[in-house]
């Protein structure tokens, strides 16, 4: 069993640094470099041609759109965009890609120097520095069949090769300095801010459960903020935010135990595993060098112009933290009101529903309470509710109207979840409108008052707060569809 130190012993300690790559697939309908379709779930080896085989004689050509793609994400991360670049092929032996190299960039990238800022859970921002951003092909997908279900015990292997060829951006960070005892919550909160801005350009689902967006986390420990940086090792795929912490925590850990006993660290590769949150050693860790990049002959440089460049930024959507800021001033909601909706993934769906007639506070009120809750036991997101922003929308017009108070509305959702209807189809099918004819609350009241006459001579008495018995009683005798407003009023109109 590998020996840990104590994390907070590591941080008065040592000084962490941080690297982080994060691998996203485009969303394209076709591949980097031929027509092969771009999809997710299919028979293996069905998504494939010659080109994505590595047939001898089959030739690349680049995916328009993933350029497009590539460029708004480096603008996205306040880039430049390089009047040209190229591709290369990077050496080394790939099982689950046939022509044994990969299409990638090396020394010249789509985009470079940018920064992105990263805000923590307590409003803290730490500015990341991005070093590139680049343009490549993915791998298939290998399948280790027996044992734990990984290369190490596995009796044999499986290749599909439908993810080869797959759009790839890379995108790599200088060292993250004076991070400290958050380096943990940095990283995961810079990987969540990276897929948040996927999203919001639409360059793809961003999916993390699908391998959509994968991080392979560089760490170092060193004496001192001043002192030089230490081994790194790399831990490669990290698909979650949780195994991003986990996986930052346990290095800082193991890292921290071998250096204070007198060891050194390797520089390698390690595998991170969801069971334990631990990591073990996969393989050394190359250099630069050692992949022998050399330009990719079969591909002409990319020169994108400078006026498709300035198109591209000019059609940018509103990125999330300037809409989150908007939003939060438009709806005057505190900070954390903010937090627990974008932790929640409701934000795009509230403001969905805001624009579709609700007001804020109830948009939040209904997505964030009972639909939360369905979604929770139905084991789905937000997005998969079986209602939509205009259904929510017109629960909160039927409730603003005084055709429902909350209870009557909850009941409306409750069916509407359920497949019943708009809520307004729901309202008139259960019966549930609220009941506002004078006579029939009158007649209500007048039960009630009989019913409860022990409860009318303290009213009479003087105690006025017991009329909310009396109000009770005709809510329950009207199964809750009474305005409460009104029946007080009728109450108290008798002891004029």
């Amino acid at each position: 069993m590998t020996e840990l130190l104590e994390f907070s012993e590591v941080v008065e300690r040592f000084d962490p640094v941080l690297g982080i790559e994060v691998h996203v697939e485009l969303g394209t309908k076709t591949k980097m470099f031929d027509g092969a379709p771009n999809a997710f779930g299919d028979e293996p080896n069905t998504l494939v041609t010659p080109t994505s085989l590595g047939m001898p004689g089959s030739l690349p050509v680049v995916n328009r759109t993933a350029v497009e793609y590539a460029i708004k994400i480096g603008l996205a991360l306040n880039c430049s965009i390089a009047e040209m670049c190229r591709f290369a092929r990077k050496n080394y032996f790939y099982p689950d890609l046939t022509k044994n190299y990969q299409t990638s960039q090396s020394d010249e990238p789509i985009a470079f120097d940018g920064w992105l800022d990263v805000e923590l859970e307590d409003g803290t921002v730490v500015r990341v520095d991005i070093e590139r951003a680049h343009m490549e092909e993915d791998a298939g997908k290998n399948s280790h069949v027996g044992g734990s279900g990984r290369i190490q015990g596995a009796e044999y292997s499986l290749v599909d090769y439908n993810r080869a060829g797959v759009p790839l951006v890379e995108i790599v960070t200088r060292p993250i300095p004076n991070t400290g005892g958050r380096a943990p919550e940095v990283a995961a909160a810079y990987v969540r801010t990276l897929r948040d801005i996927f999203r919001a350009l639409e360059v793809s689902e961003a999916r993390m459960e699908r391998g959509n967006v994968r991080a392979d986390i560089n760490l170092s420990l060193r004496d001192t903020p001043e002192s030089p940086l230490g081994t790194r090792t790399e831990t490669k795929n990290v698909n979650s935010f949780t195994a991003i912490e986990q996986a930052v925590t346990y290095e800082m850990r193991r890292q921290g135990k071998v250096l204070s006993d007198g060891g050194t660290i390797t520089q390698e590769t390690r595998h991170f595993h969801d069971e334990d949150g631990s990591t073990s050693s996969g393989r050394e860790k190359s250099d630069a060098d050692d992949y022998r990049y050399f330009p990719e002959p079969d591909l002409v440089p990319v020169a994108p112009s400078r006026e498709w460049v300035e198109d591209i930024r000019q059609s940018l959507p509103e990125l999330p933290n300037a809409k989150r800021r908007r939003l939060q001033a438009e709806w005057e909601i505190s900070n954390l009101e903010l937090r627990d909706l974008v932790n929640a993934q409701a934000l795009d769906i509230v403001e969905a529903t805001v624009k579709a007639g609700a007001t804020p506070a109830a948009a939040r009120k209904w997505w964030t309470g009972v639909i939360a809750r369905y979604c929770n036991e139905q084991g789905i997101e937000l997005d998969q509710a079986p209602v939509a922003p205009a259904d929510v929308a017109e629960l909160d017009g039927l409730v603003q109207s005084g055709k429902l108070n909350d209870k009557l509305a909850r009941q409306a959702l409750d069916g509407t979840l359920a497949g019943e209807g708009t809520p307004t189809e729901v309202v008139a099918t259960r019966g549930l409108e609220i009941v506002s004819d004078d006579s029939a609350l009158e007649k209500a009241v007048d039960d009630a008052m009989a019913a409860n006459p022990d409860v009318v001579e303290k009213i009479r008495g003087g105690k006025v707060q017991a009329a909310g018995a009396l109000v009770g009683a005709v809510m329950k005798a009207t199964r809750g569809q009474a305005d409460a407003g009104k029946v007080r009023e009728i109450i108290m109109s008798r002891f004029e």
